[in-house]
């Protein structure tokens, strides 16, 4: 099999090269050969759009979890400092 069929036909390794160019960079050739494999492969471009909405929606979700503050109920603060008392005055 020649080089070019190589890559138009290897999607595992297009995937491969989908979640690392994600992560980090690639290099010349790799992307090369992605951007190859695309162009045939309509397969491969829509797993590409999902795991870049996936990634973002990933990053969204950790982002907005950071900078939210979390309280607890007043109704169970109440009840368990009640019960920590209740435990203190057994001792």
């Amino acid at each position: 099999m020649g080089p070019l069929k190589k890559i138009t036909h290897n999607c595992h390794k297009a995937t491969f090269l989908i979640e690392k160019k994600l992560i980090g960079r690639i290099t010349l050739r790799e992307e090369i050969e992605l951007k190859i494999h695309l162009f045939g492969c309509s397969i491969c471009r829509v797993y590409q759009h999902q795991t870049k909405k996936i990634a973002e929606m990933v990053r969204q979700l950790f982002s907005d979890a950071l900078n939210t503050e979390k309280h607890l109920d007043e109704t169970f603060k109440k009840d368990l400092q009640d019960r920590i008392e209740d435990e203190l005055d057994k001792n």
